[in-house]
């Protein structure tokens, strides 16, 4: 928070903590008794916009007489003059609150007499003692910047906010002036966001001080639940008082959020989060809405160990045989894709057999699976503590239940740890077949690599075939008298032969895999033509796991000279040893940090990505980069990948490596909506494009960014994903994820 003036200024250096009571009562009485203080816009550029805002809010103002106008409340009055000036402008009924104890004594004693309908309250205006719907009108002057100091969070700005909505009458306003700082912005733009009106204007200030900071005026309307309006901007740039680069700041934060709420409005199923729906993106959530379902997201970072997908929904029909007011169903990874579970059809018979009034259908995912299942429902049951229909006050168990967890058969092969990864485990497993039209994942067995640092991340899995080439050896040795006498020696299986199980290489196990296959149609021209002149394209891929996606690589686009950057040498021994990952002329390991490996490249190159092909031609096709790395430290909201990919250093790197044409891929796993868009930005920043592929499954995206114009064939993709599927040596359904396919930039 900012003072106006060389005072307000030195007075910051007394104050310190802007939320401290015992500071701001230490601050009035240094300032002593009788002299009003202000810390924004002065009356004289805040009376027409105020006066204009409030005759036509509440009771109509006749003449000041008593009872008359609208209930006003001034929250964090401080020593300011704005409500003597309101009070002498007619409006009568005022009440201020501030929690200091001096400051509300010295207002008292000043305005007892002089306006004595006025009324001052010692309170908290997190935590107001008023009934709900009180007031006409809120008019906080600098009270919601003084809370949102940026060591401090948000917690007691929202705190405040929900008390402000609280207190407010329906179709009541709520005026705040702010210096409209980002994070106090991004506050209101969110908190705002269903069911209110909201313009913003800049209030003059005088000429000579058009430096200074501006101060914003932001108005919201109380109106009905679940409803998006766009925001209405006021906003004059060009007037000499406004401060331009506030101003500009402004503006960029407006567009972003309008395209923000324009989404939400457009009727697209869009993702929600918890905060979403208790902001009422889909109405009130205290009442059972026959029919309503809508998907969001559970859990953010710092409030719940894991994040996770979910449905909720309201019965169809109103019926006496509920046996639960709401309750919750997990549903196991290895069952999301049944149709039970992954059509809203299914989903609703999965409603009606729970028997509960409103059902809430989380799914897990790949960072759930060893995770114990009582630490999932105690992560669980505060979140959708929220999401309870009804009386709160009523302390009605939320019943958990849950679809068995889908694997039939589980042999663990190997327990290592690395001082890199940490532990590791690689095992075999056979899911259940429960569904009715057969599973394709059913009674086939899969080998999967998990990284228990990242809450047991299944971080590859890969189908396990009959090796043909191996009875086939074992056909041509039976004739070998060498071999059969060495035969005879061994203990025989009950069926006489031993059957031979290998890594199928053609099978990607991870939709984010499928994804990154299908995404290469952004570059399928350039593809095509790098095969048919006999030359490769280089691909860097960062992160081995358990070389699924390299081995796929390898076989599927066999034009493709592939380079794997890997950190941890005890994984790339796993890989090689359980999962059948080879090293040929086609493709190379190198052990080492991937960050390090691309900026040499850079440097060497100088940003130039011609480079000699394996038959000696020069070849300036496009390069592909590829992060699929997963972060051992998700204190950065990020799950995938490490903060370090997302660097500003990092991104200049991946630029200049791809600097005549390309394609960066990156995997993106994040708790929080605030990274997530900070991810984005920064790649919006770093490249001229960008796409975004969000995965139905899971919480991953796929994000695409290029450099350049070249060879980016979004202008007709139909055609592009069919050049793709005639390059591919595997089936894949590049179609069905392409659909998904979305341009950021």
């Amino acid at each position: 928070m900012a003072a106006t003036s060389a005072a307000g200024a030195a007075i910051l250096d007394t104050l310190g903590d802007f939320t401290s009571r015992e500071n701001w009562d230490k601050f009035f009485a240094l300032r002593g008794t009788g002299d009003s203080f202000e810390w924004y816009a002065e009356w004289e550029h805040l009376q027409a916009p105020l006066l204009s805002l409030l005759q036509c809010c509440g009771a109509e103002v006749e003449g000041g007489g008593a009872g008359k106008g609208p209930e006003i409340l001034v929250p964090g009055c401080g020593s300011s003059a704005l409500s003597e000036q309101l009070y002498d402008a007619g409006f009568r009924r005022i009440t201020n609150v501030d929690f200091s104890r001096v400051v509300v004594a010295d207002m008292l004693r000043r305005h007892a007499r002089s306006r004595p309908e006025m009324r001052w309250r010692v309170m908290d205006m997190t935590d107001m003692q008023f009934a709900d719907g009180s007031f006409d009108a809120i008019i906080d002057k600098g009270g919601l910047d003084a809370l949102m100091e940026p060591e401090t969070g948000t917690k007691l700005g929202m705190k405040y906010l929900n008390e402000a909505k609280r207190v407010l009458k329906s179709g009541g306003k709520f005026a705040c002036l702010t210096l409209a700082e980002s994070h106090v912005l991004a506050l209101l733009l969110s908190e705002f966001r269903f069911g209110w009106d909201m313009s913003i204007q800049a209030i003059a200030n005088e000429s000579s001080k058009k430096t200074a900071f501006q101060t914003f005026m932001l108005v919201m309307v109380k109106g009905k639940m679940g409803v998006v309006h766009t925001i209405q901007s006021l906003l004059d740039q060009s007037a000499k008082y406004c401060n331009i680069k506030q101003a500009n700041a402004v503006v960029h934060a407006l567009e972003k959020e309008n395209s923000i709420r324009e989404s939400y409005s457009s009727g697209v199923d869009v993702l929600l989060s918890l905060r979403d729906l208790q902001l009422g993106a889909v109405g009130d959530l205290k009442v059972i809405i026959p029919g309503r379902r809508r998907m969001f997201i559970l859990g953010e970072q710092g409030n719940s160990l894991y994040c996770y997908k979910a449905v909720l929904f309201d019965a169809r029909k109103r019926t006496e045989t509920f046996v639960y007011h709401c309750g919750v169903f997990i549903v196991p990874k290895a069952r999301a894709h049944e149709w039970l579970f992954a059509s809203e059809e299914g989903q609703w018979h999965v409603v009606e057999s729970a028997k509960a009034a409103r059902l809430i259908m989380v799914f897990l995912d790949s960072r759930h699976a060893h995770a114990d299942m009582d630490v999932i429902k105690n992560d669980l049951s505060p979140l959708v503590k929220d999401l309870e229909p009804g009386n709160p006050e009523e302390e009605a168990r939320i019943p958990f239940m849950m679809a068995g967890d889908g694997v039939k058969q589980r042999d663990i092969l190997l327990e290592v740890s690395s001082e890199i990864t940490g532990p590791m485990v690689v095992e075999d497993v056979v899911y259940e077949n429960t569904d009715a039209d057969q599973s394709p994942m059913a009674e086939k067995k899969f080998r999967r690599l998990i990284f228990k640092r990242n809450s047991g991340l299944v971080q590859s899995e890969a189908l396990l075939i009959r090796d043909s080439t191996s009875n086939e050896t074992d056909k041509k040795s039976k004739d070998s008298h060498s071999a059969s006498k060495k035969r005879r020696n061994q203990k025989k299986s009950p069926s006489g032969s031993k059957t031979v199980l290998r890594i199928d290489h053609s099978y990607l196990g991870s939709s984010y895999h499928s994804s990154i296959i299908s995404g290469l149609s952004l570059i399928a021209s350039a593809l095509y033509a790098t095969a048919v002149s006999g030359t490769t394209v280089s691909t860097t891929v960062i992160g081995l796991g358990a070389g699924t996606l390299p081995m796929f690589l390898r076989g599927c686009l066999p034009f493709l000279d592939i380079q794997v950057v890997e950190l941890d040498p005890v994984v790339e021994e796993l890989a090689k040893k359980y999962f059948g990952f080879l090293i040929d002329g086609q493709l190379q390991v190198h052990l080492g940090d991937g960050i390090k490996f691309i900026d040499a490249i850079a440097v060497a190159n100088n940003g130039s990505t011609t480079q000699r092909a394996s038959n000696g031609n020069e070849n300036n096709a496009v390069k592909i980069l590829i992060v699929d790395v997963d972060s051992s430290d998700v204190s950065s909201g990020l799950s995938c990948p490490h903060a370090s990919f997302v660097d500003d250093s990092f991104l200049l790197a991946a630029k200049k490596f791809l600097a005549d044409g390309g394609l960066f891929i990156i995997n993106l796993v994040s708790r929080s909506s605030t990274v997530r868009e900070m991810v984005v930005s920064r790649l919006k920043v770093a490249f001229e494009h960008l796409y975004s592929l969000q995965l139905d499954e899971d919480l991953n995206e796929v994000l695409f960014a290029s450099p350049s114009e070249r060879c980016l064939e979004m202008g007709d993709l139909d055609e592009a994903v069919a050049k793709l599927k005639a390059l591919l040596k595997f089936p894949a359904d590049v179609e069905s994820y392409m659909n998904k396919l979305k341009k950021l930039q």
